[in-house]
């Protein structure tokens, strides 16, 4: 059969237009495969009451420091006592040359033996008027001075046994044994350090008193002191504020306190470096998140929050002051608001998220899911068949 001339063009022509349409068919890229939503523990924020809390360096020192002076000259004879002893107050620590001393008082003895036998007999004869009455009151006064000289010299002997004036803990010695000791400014033999209550020396600075909320520290806004020891523990006694400077220091721009512990066990010593904790009042209607979910960027502070699309939004925040291991946030959170807390490395302003709870620490031993002991085999008395359904053992 004859075809018509444009059936034989359409014969010739379909089969270049079913190959092209294979061809384009084949050279289409497949589309990537979307990423799932990546897992990310998240905490809901809520309204409280965090503590408004000032943490600054400070150092201990004795709350008393007694000088012990020696009050009569000598030689130093003995050392009663060890270095760092602590010792009762009239306990004795040092014995000064006692020999010149007992005799000033065998002498100041006798003469107030002597003058009262005087003022004695004197008085007998003033009754029989063999004494002038100006006689009489001679012998009364030197009687009298006698007695006072015999008292000093008491007082002399006396203080040749220097004793502690106060308890505490013992200095090092100034003077050694065989050393002479001059009354003066060269009587000092060693001081005592009275421990309980321990004192601890610290100062505000002004940007520091400027986070407080009228700006200024008052005995009725400190509602707690605490202790930080070197090791970075609380000192298990809580303590007061016992000085508050009343004015600024204009050379350092800081404020001077000191503060008040008591120390029965001697566990704390003068001139150690510690931190005290200040609380002044409370934050009110702030939040706390943990300091791993802050971003301090260039352009201020952030986390990353997860909406109700469960999407990421990252959310500007004022920082207050940290608290335990957590930020304390100012402003900025609202209420239920989900604050991511890990992976933030690799979060992106709109990707989807999967949001869990924290989950709570596994006891070590404990079995990680129902119907399996730890390891993931199954319980004993069953045996796993290639159905995945438990058969009893020995069947």
């Amino acid at each position: 059969m004859r075809l018509h001339p444009n059936q034989s063009v359409a014969r010739s022509v379909l089969p270049l237009l079913l190959g092209s349409l294979l061809l384009s068919g084949c050279s289409k890229e497949p589309e990537a495969p979307q990423m799932p939503p990546l897992p990310v523990t998240v905490i809901v924020a809520q309204p409280q009451s965090v503590p408004r809390v000032l943490e600054v360096m400070a150092q201990t020192e004795g709350a008393k420091e007694t000088e012990v002076r020696a009050r009569v000259g000598g030689l130093l004879m003995m050392q009663l006592y060890q270095e760092g002893d602590r010792v009762k107050a009239g306990q004795p620590l040092f014995v000064i040359d006692r020999a010149s001393y007992e005799n000033a008082y065998a002498e100041a003895k006798a003469r107030a033996e002597q003058t009262a036998r005087e003022r004695a007999r004197y008085h007998k004869l003033l009754e029989i008027n063999g004494v002038s009455r100006k006689e009489y009151d001679d012998a009364i006064s030197a009687n009298d001075m006698a007695q006072a000289a015999l008292r000093q010299a008491s007082l002399n002997l006396s203080w040749t046994t220097v004793t502690a004036p106060v308890d505490g803990l013992t200095g090092r010695a100034e003077k050694s044994v065989g050393n002479l000791i001059t009354v003066g400014m060269d009587s000092l033999l060693t001081v005592i350090h009275q421990n309980d209550p321990i004192w601890a020396r610290f100062s505000l600075s002004e940007s520091e008193l400027a986070k407080l909320s009228d700006g200024r520290l008052t005995p009725d806004t400190i509602t707690g002191v605490e202790l930080i020891l070197p090791d970075g523990s609380v000192y298990g006694e809580p303590g007061k504020v016992n000085f508050l400077a009343s004015s600024i220091d204009t050379m350092l721009g800081t404020q001077q306190l000191r503060a008040e512990f008591p120390n029965p066990e001697g566990r704390l010593l003068p001139g150690q470096f510690v931190r005290v904790r200040l609380i002044a009042g409370a934050y009110e209607g702030v939040y706390r998140v943990p300091q791993t979910a802050v971003l301090q960027t260039m352009q201020g502070d952030l986390v990353m929050t997860a909406d109700s699309e469960n999407k990421i939004a990252p959310r500007p925040v004022k920082l207050g002051e940290w608290f335990g291991k957590d930020w304390v946030i100012l402003s900025g959170l609202n209420p239920g608001d989900k604050v991511i807390v890990d992976n933030l490395i690799k979060l992106r302003p709109g990707n989807p998220v999967a949001p869990h709870p924290p989950q709570a620490p596994q006891m070590p031993g404990a079995p990680g899911q129902p119907g399996q002991v730890p390891g993931g085999q199954p319980p004993s008395g069953q045996a796993q068949n290639p159905g995945g359904k438990p058969e009893e053992a020995g069947q």
